[in-house]
């Protein structure tokens, strides 16, 4: 997928760098954003996506899964950070725009019932965005959060609680959810105000999504 989207972005007169990567690795981060640095110049967008939705009850014990959670959820985001706020630094300093954007969601704030590791996490996720911000802003680097609700990707075929399986299921099927395109928006607009602005955080819900 990651060439295929790539080709479409060279195919319109863009450039674009593919690296897969693990971002539990810090190694591997690091060595990431060094190149991309290397090759496409000072980074000024960072989105820090990548995240996992593991859901039961806390009293299933399954603890692997919590700890997957934190390790993706929570020191992935962390590594991402760590590689490339560096560089972002490096661009506000040039006086270009420069933006740490991470995604949390909607757990974070509101009380779902066996969400609470992956509510932990993003719930970290939230309020180190509202601390990143005033380290950060002093020196013009913008830092936000993106809070979702139900969006139409791969994330629910994680979850394997036949209840948490369920209401995903249903939202699908009675509303009309989000798409990563939404997101996407999202975080371009967060983008392109001019470079005084820090929209903070952002959720976005599907209209019809209640909870």
């Amino acid at each position: 997928r990651l060439e295929a989207l790539t080709g479409r972005i060279r195919s319109a007169g863009g450039t674009a760098l593919a690296l897969p990567l693990d971002v539990t690795d810090r190694a591997a981060v690091a060595a990431a954003a060094d190149r991309v640095a290397g090759e496409l110049g000072p980074v000024d967008l960072v989105f820090n996506n990548a995240g996992v939705q593991l859901i039961s009850p806390i009293d299933d014990l399954q603890v692997d899964d919590w700890q997957r959670q934190i390790d993706l959820n929570v020191t992935g985001v962390m590594n991402v950070i760590g590689a490339f706020v560096p560089h972002l630094v490096e661009a506000a300093a040039a006086g270009r725009p420069a933006d740490l954007i991470s995604t949390s969601s909607i757990a974070a704030t509101r009380v779902l019932e066996k969400f609470s590791v992956y509510s932990g996490t993003k719930a970290y996720i939230s309020h180190l965005t509202r601390v990143l911000r005033v380290e950060l802003g002093r020196k013009m680097v913008r830092v936000s959060t993106i809070e979702p609700g139900m969006v139409d990707t791969e994330l629910p075929s994680h979850v394997t609680d036949p209840d948490a399986s369920k209401l995903m299921a249903d939202l699908i099927r009675d509303i009309e959810v989000l798409s990563p395109a939404d997101v996407a928006e999202a975080v371009a607009f967060i983008a392109s105000v001019p470079r005084h602005v820090n929209l903070t955080e952002i959720t976005i819900l599907p209209t019809g999504q209640a909870i």
